[in-house]
């Protein structure tokens, strides 16, 4: 049954969706976090190539959040506006979009993923880890359009809590198959990287599978999930227009990352490897804000789309401090003990050190990062999430500009290109945080359209 977020105490709203959000974040970044474990068994050439595979899932990213953005913007304030028509409308095309675009990652990824990782990788060796593990890995992305659809629709109606437990089972399997697979435990038929992406494609398939059976027993706006409707040009418009300026933040931070490995390639294996650790585990720190602002875009969306501006902006207001809070923490965490957050990754110890130094340097910038993901949020609910593709593009230009002229300088050390990231995601923050400013100015100055009679539940 969906939810009327429209009523009730809005701080309540927010911890509660958060907490369930990242339950589901936190699985789900665990996938990788236990490829890395085994992996990193094996040596700094497969960790390396794993995380440099890795990379290829922000790629695949970008065109899932493309849709499901664009889904959970629009169907959140049909939710909110009583439409549960255009609903399910928008739905069935954001579908039928995710089944294309799953098709042609797969076509995609067999045919050019190999070049990619050759083109990328320190050494052949790594080169080989990394397509291996990506041959294995491949349909997990591909079977993150569909998953990650439902799950839109589902948060767009308040619903986190199922898709959560079908995550945090998905998890379970994909920590039994790891050390079968990747290590041969039982077996005695150690597949290696190969056997750490295969692992996580089983246990995704079966995540979708579970999706499926759920989606209609915990909702009743829409029935019969995978069932696909003749495009609708207008539909796909307004749901791409929402959502390619935030798939194309992952675009470009693909691009990011990509350029990262190939101008740290000559620093060695030990290099990528750190850095692949390292951001991994900055990802999974920051799942705490990203949760927050994850319940920012269905809360707000559903006041957006019924009228109460208000409680829009107390929506923001509270997730703004909530978060900041929690990266600060964080912050601390990082500052104090970032060796130990890499250890369980990173047997080899010059591998370990370069991440723990990646980890304490970008750690510094965790606070503006949290604002980044709120206003990321409330772009969503507010259904123009342009600013958020041009502090992006900021952040890539300063990133960029920085590492062309590091590379060229015969001084330049590693921690230098990790400054240089913290510099640019500081400036990123401080764009989208005035652009968030801007639009609450001219979208939310009105008085409410409806008689806030739910006011009194806060």
């Amino acid at each position: 049954m969906q939810h009327d977020l429209t009523q009730g105490s809005i701080t309540r709203r927010l911890l509660g969706m958060a907490f369930f959000i990242g339950l589901g974040l936190m699985f789900q970044t665990l996938y990788y976090l236990i490829d890395l474990y085994f992996v990193g068994r094996i040596g700094p050439a497969a960790l390396a190539g794993v995380g440099l595979a890795g990379v290829v899932f922000f790629l695949v990213m970008a065109a899932s959040q493309m849709v499901t953005v664009g889904t959970m913007s629009l169907m959140a304030r049909a939710i909110g506006a009583g439409d549960h028509a255009g609903a399910e409308a928008i739905y069935r095309q954001a579908m039928l979009l995710s089944v294309v675009l799953a098709v042609s990652t797969l076509i995609a990824g067999y045919a050019f993923g190999g070049m990619a990782m050759r083109s990328l990788s320190a050494d052949p060796l790594t080169a080989k880890e990394g397509a291996a593990y990506l041959h294995g890995f491949l349909p997990a992305l591909a079977l993150m359009f569909p998953t990650g659809t439902m799950g839109a629709a589902l948060r767009a109606a308040g619903v986190v809590r199922p898709t959560m437990m079908v995550q945090s089972a998905t998890v379970l399997l994909n920590a039994v198959l790891a050390p079968v697979l990747i290590a041969g435990w039982g077996l005695g038929l150690p597949l290696g990287a190969f056997g750490a992406g295969l692992a996580s494609a089983i246990a995704a398939l079966a995540g979708f599978v579970g999706a499926v059976v759920i989606f209609s027993r915990v909702q009743t706006v829409i029935a019969q999930p995978m069932r696909l409707t003749p495009p609708d040009s207008a539909v796909l418009r307004r749901i791409v227009g929402i959502g390619f300026p935030a798939g194309a933040q992952f675009l470009l931070l693909f691009v990011s990352m990509s350029l990262t490995y190939g101008f740290i390639q000559h620093f060695g294996a030990e290099a990528q490897a750190g850095f692949g650790v390292g951001s991994r585990v900055m990802q999974a720190v920051f799942l705490p804000a990203m949760a927050i602002a994850f319940a920012v875009g269905p809360i707000a969306g559903q006041n957006y789309g019924a009228g109460q501006f208000s409680r829009v902006v107390r929506t923001v207001r509270d997730a703004a401090a909530i978060g900041s809070g929690i990266m600060l923490a964080l912050t601390l965490v990082c500052q104090w003990n970032a060796p130990l957050l890499v250890a369980p990754f990173a047997a080899d110890p010059a591998t370990a050190t370069i991440a723990a130094h990646y980890l304490k340097i970008v750690s510094l910038v965790f606070v503006a990062s949290g604002l980044a993901f709120t206003a990321s949020g409330a772009f969503q609910a507010l259904g123009d999430t342009r600013p958020s593709l041009i502090g992006g593009a900021v952040r890539l230009a300063v990133y960029a500009g920085s590492m062309v002229f590091l590379v060229t300088q015969p001084w330049s050390r590693l921690e230098h290109f990790w400054w240089a990231a913290a510099v640019a995601s500081a400036a990123q923050a401080a764009v989208v945080i005035l652009f968030l400013l801007r639009q609450m100015k001219t979208k939310l100055s009105g008085a409410d359209r409806t008689a806030p009679a739910a006011a009194s539940a806060e």
